[in-house]
């Protein structure tokens, strides 16, 4: 796939344009946490698909038109929806899932992991009660059934550990390659 495809134009349209906003509490801007999560995963070898999740996670944030905190004026932005709605049309489930159910792995590990809810950030624990709060045994069952539920867990801790104030990342160009890699052939 060309780096020259108009999606990859998009997505550092995004990331280097509309991604300054505060990402929640943390000392990070959206940009710098979808970096921070990109170069966890590469740096684990996990793989391209992996990458670009972790770099695409929160791009629902950054498509939608509720403002920077929708979560404080309560409201769930459903961003994992919104993010998954607008990658489907370019990346297979590989990318998409994970991005689709990264909120539904913090509520899962919020269930199944002792001591993951007290390491939540203020913020994370404000947008998990307007998600839904830790799964039911019924809803784990259901979690653990789907196929990427595994890379959906990792992902997701990507997601909180990527909020580390003045972190050296690669720039955006860095992982645009893996971006284009990923894209479905029109």
């Amino acid at each position: 796939m060309s780096e020259t495809h108009p999606i990859l134009d998009e997505i550092r349209h995004l990331l280097e344009r509309k991604a300054e906003g505060r990402y929640g509490l943390a000392l990070v801007n959206q940009r710098q946490h979808a970096l921070q999560a990109a170069w966890l995963a590469e740096q684990a070898g996990l793989g391209d698909a992996m990458v670009v999740a972790a770099l695409l996670h929160d791009v629902g944030h950054m498509v939608h038109d509720l403002g920077e905190e929708p979560a404080e004026a309560g409201i769930d932005d459903r961003h994992e929806e919104l993010g998954h709605a607008w990658l489907a049309a370019h990346f297979g489930p590989e990318v998409t899932e994970p991005v689709r159910l990264h909120v539904a792995a913090k509520r899962y590990l919020c269930a199944v992991e002792p001591g993951y809810f007290a390491r939540l950030s203020p913020d994370s624990v404000t947008s998990l009660a307007l998600q839904g709060g830790p799964m039911s045994a019924g809803e784990v069952a259901a979690f653990e059934a789907l196929p990427q539920h595994a890379a959906a867990v990792q992902l997701r801790r990507y997601d909180e550990q990527a909020k580390v104030k003045d972190l050296a990342t690669p720039p955006v160009a860095h992982f645009l390659p893996a971006v284009a890699r990923c894209l479905r052939a029109v």
